[in-house]
């Protein structure tokens, strides 16, 4: 399961058209269920399309603090796996056989990317809702442990009574969005190398 986190003013349900209006086309069929601080869109082959093999994956999309996580789940390949399976034995059995099945065999390609393409979508989604990544403004403070007082985040002592702020700065993984502390070599959720 791949996760990713966006900080801004971004909801949910944004993320959930954008998938729907990309992917509810063509051979794909698109559905999404749940409320408004926490939708699932399933992306799924149509039943009986004419080309590829079936396949099917589901992203949850959920508020979190400034922003949404959205988890991709992992895609239901087998019957891709099948119909890739059938182009081959027809190769096999005769080469000319495979000029016939690559309406196949071009679907069933498309349908393993489409991971890819899901990211491709949330991030122009994200993108074009001002959002990202990074720490929203108001998680870019840092109280100070003496007084309480908010500080910009890489001040190096407080504003008010001028303590020492230490290494608690808080940022975030340029991968998937997650908090990670300023000493961290990868993150600790997707152990990407920050």
């Amino acid at each position: 399961m791949e996760r990713k986190i966006f900080h801004g003013k971004i909801k949910p349900v944004d993320i959930a058209q954008a998938l729907l209006a990309e992917f509810n086309q063509g051979n794909l069929r698109a559905q999404t269920l749940g409320q408004s601080d926490k939708m699932v869109v399933q992306i799924g082959t149509k039943p009986g399309s004419p080309s590829g093999g079936q396949t099917a994956i589901t992203v949850t999309i959920q508020k979190w603090e400034d922003g949404v996580m959205v988890e991709l789940g992992q895609q239901a390949w087998l019957g891709v796996a099948a119909s890739l399976g059938t182009s081959a034995l027809a190769a096999l059995r005769n080469p000319f056989n495979l000029l016939g099945r690559l309406d196949d065999i071009a679907q069933d390609i498309e349908n393993l990317q489409i991971g890819e393409r899901i990211w491709q979508v949330i991030a122009q989604s994200a993108k074009a809702a001002g959002v990202s990544t990074e720490l929203s403004e108001r998680l870019k403070r840092v109280a100070c442990e003496y007084c309480g007082t908010a500080n910009p985040v890489g001040e190096p002592s407080c504003v008010a009574c001028g303590a020492p702020l230490g290494k608690a700065q808080p940022n975030t993984c340029p991968h998937c969005g997650y908090l990670v502390r300023a000493g961290d070599k990868t993150c600790g959720h997707c152990n990407q190398p920050l």
